[in-house]
């Protein structure tokens, strides 16, 4: 598909993880191994090049501790063909319009205040907060920056896939952490 095509193709109804997700994250553990980090994902695109994300992040592989919601919405950049398939292509996933966190476990809530950032309160339970722009150490975000996940879009068989996580933790923070791999497929649902 040519990048007009998967356009279109995104676009309608909504794009879901299948399973609950295991991800490497940018956190380590006491050895220095990156902690799991367990999530769920729903995007919607729209025109023109828009995308909407909403991640579930839990505290166990079968997702039935939720922890925290993020809500991340901006543009999308097209950045031409990716190597590692035909029909894939390095996207952007720009955060201009929102970067919204709320917490649903009172440890993530713990957690986050450990983190504080001027700009941002409190962190509490059911409340959410839009960290877009804002240094919030705990996400690796920077003050007055956007962040920009650097990533990879591939349609097969019906189903969208995004970039794997880098297995050491990094971020898609940057175009050469980009990813090399295909993460578990979105499913649409409609």
């Amino acid at each position: 598909m040519t990048p007009e095509q998967i356009k279109e193709f995104i676009q309608g109804g909504e794009w879901v993880s299948i399973t609950p997700e295991v991800r490497p994250s940018a956190n380590k553990t006491a050895t220095g191994e990156p902690q799991p980090f367990y999530c769920s994902r729903i995007f919607r695109y729209s025109a023109p090049d828009r995308f909407e994300c909403t991640i579930m992040n839990y505290a166990d592989p079968n997702g039935r501790v939720p922890l925290a919601r993020i809500a991340i919405k901006g543009h999308n950049v097209w950045q031409g063909e990716h190597p590692l398939a035909k029909g894939a292509y390095k996207l952007d996933y720009v955060a201009d319009e929102a970067y919204e966190v709320t917490p649903l476990h009172q440890g993530f809530a713990d957690a986050a205040n450990k983190f504080p950032a001027t700009g941002l309160s409190k962190w509490e339970v059911n409340v959410t907060q839009d960290v877009k722009g804002k240094a919030f150490r705990l996400f690796g975000l920077t003050e007055g920056r956007t962040y920009v996940d650097y990533d990879l879009i591939y349609i097969h068989d019906g189903m969208l896939f995004n970039g794997s996580k880098n297995v050491d933790g990094r971020p898609f923070d940057k175009p050469e952490n980009r990813p090399t791999n295909l993460q578990i497929p979105l499913i649409r649902k409609r």
